[in-house]
């Protein structure tokens, strides 16, 4: 369900609202308005001014069109958006073959429809509308009718200077589509892993919401419970000394079930204990086991490791660190040959983990960017062909929040490997379980070592 959310979320992304192709094109229908009739108006050009506001028309009339047939919430799918931007093309090439062709300076105007399909489209279809683009400013250096100019004066400007403007339109569709496309993509994926990201941390916040409405519950529960065990008193008192043997063992079940349910509420209700309950605060060793206990069945040997100087740290549980570490343990057993290794350490002043598989590392055209969105670690085969990339960097962002620093690094010989170490200031790490609250901004400083890549 999470693989296709992320795919929703990708496809809606890319769809263009309606509104906005209809304010666009009511902006070029005034300027190419504006640039006519001042052209014919104002300077007496003579231009056939008939038919250029003709075709104008033809575009108010397609957005009166749209205004009426669809609200202005709409999203177009790629192939509509595709067949109005091409519209826009071929609206344009139809006024500049009107007004000189190439030579006519607004032809640069060919960019705008390949610029907003860069930056909404997927890229085969912003190539196919600069293949049409290139394609009709090829048309219009060789097809025009002559550039307007002042009476009994003729303006014709040298084929040079007009292959010079169509090289200028060609470089500057495929430059500024590459260019917008790419710096497009990067922003819709920063804000799609966010957005995930955020659904992630949701879905774990409801489940760690459980635990103050299992303490709510047992505080609601312990007045019934009091009174069942009142009541299974003066039972016993009353027919004990003739109950029969059936009606005695039945009511020693009920006390002793009574008693059982009394224990659990008192487990329950110690969450809300000013030292903490056995779901909210956990040691690190118990952090670890956590981690590595799911494992244990995969036919990967898990070491495990702690030691450290001084008293064991222990934290608040949080349920954004726990997704994190456990999609690190998860990938390191994934690669892994035969062993994963996970050390945790401590010291007076820093708590860290290292994780250690011994599969082949990580490879070195991505393990400077691993951690980013939508950079995976992972091959087609590996994965079915579905990973998305946003394991690692969902992982990434909410350990980060806790004030951790988490590097990568391959291993050195004679060892193999990807190692990914998290560290935090000690102080950082027991600041919640001693009562405060993670605001997700560790005051931390670098701990980045060498040959260490920080994501």
């Amino acid at each position: 369900m999470f693989e296709t959310l992320q795919t929703d979320l990708v496809r809606d992304a890319r769809h263009l609202r309606l509104d906005t192709l209809v304010r666009l094109r009511w902006l070029a229908v005034a300027g190419q308005g504006a640039a006519v009739a001042g052209a014919h108006l104002g300077l007496g050009l003579p231009l056939p001014f008939g038919w250029c506001f003709l075709v104008i028309a033809a575009s108010s009339w397609l957005n009166l069109t749209l205004r009426i047939r669809y609200p202005a919430s709409h999203r177009l799918s790629d192939d509509a958006a595709v067949l109005l931007l091409a519209f826009d093309i071929i609206q344009l090439a139809a006024l500049l073959f009107l007004t000189g062709g190439l030579q006519n300076p607004f032809a640069l105007l060919f960019l705008a429809p390949v610029l907003i399909s860069a930056t909404a489209l997927p890229p085969a279809r912003t190539l196919a509308l600069g293949l049409l683009a290139v394609g009709l400013s090829t048309l219009l250096a060789l097809v025009y009718r002559p550039l307007p100019w002042f009476a009994g004066e003729t303006l014709e400007l040298p084929f040079l200077y007009v292959s010079g403007v169509w090289t200028a339109i060609l470089l500057g569709t495929a430059f500024t589509g590459v260019y917008a496309w790419r710096v497009a993509e990067e922003a819709r994926q920063l804000a799609q892993a966010l957005a995930a990201t955020e659904l992630v941390l949701a879905r774990e916040q409801h489940l760690s919401q459980l635990d103050g409405l299992a303490a709510a519950a047992a505080h609601e529960l312990g007045t019934p419970l009091a009174t069942i065990t009142v009541v299974a008193k003066e039972l016993d008192r009353q027919l004990g000394p003739t109950a029969s043997p059936s009606v005695a063992e039945d009511l020693a079940l009920l006390r002793d079930q009574v008693e059982r349910c009394r224990g659990i509420l008192a487990k329950l209700t110690s969450l809300d204990a000013d030292q903490g309950g056995f779901i909210e605060t956990i040691s690190l060793s118990h952090l670890v086991e956590e981690l590595v206990a799911p494992q244990r069945a995969l036919g990967i040997v898990l070491d495990v490791t702690t030691k450290g100087d001084g008293p064991e740290p222990a934290c608040r549980r949080n349920p954004g660190v726990m997704f994190g570490l456990a999609n690190i343990v998860d990938n390191a057993v994934d690669f892994a040959e035969s062993c994963v290794a996970i050390e945790a350490r401590w010291s007076p002043d820093r708590v860290s983990l290292e994780i250690r598989d011994d599969g082949p590392g990580f490879a070195p055209d991505v393990l400077l960017r691993v951690g980013e969105p939508y950079v995976s670690t992972r091959s087609a085969a590996q994965e079915g062909g579905t990973g998305l990339g946003l394991g690692l960097f969902i992982a990434k962002t909410l350990i980060e929040r806790s004030g951790a620093q988490l590097t990568l690094a391959n291993a050195v010989d004679p060892s193999t490997g990807a190692v990914v170490r998290i560290a935090w200031p000690r102080h950082v790490f027991e600041r919640e379980a001693k009562g405060g609250r993670n605001t997700g901004t560790g005051d931390a400083a670098p701990l980045t070592q060498a040959r260490d890549v920080p994501i």
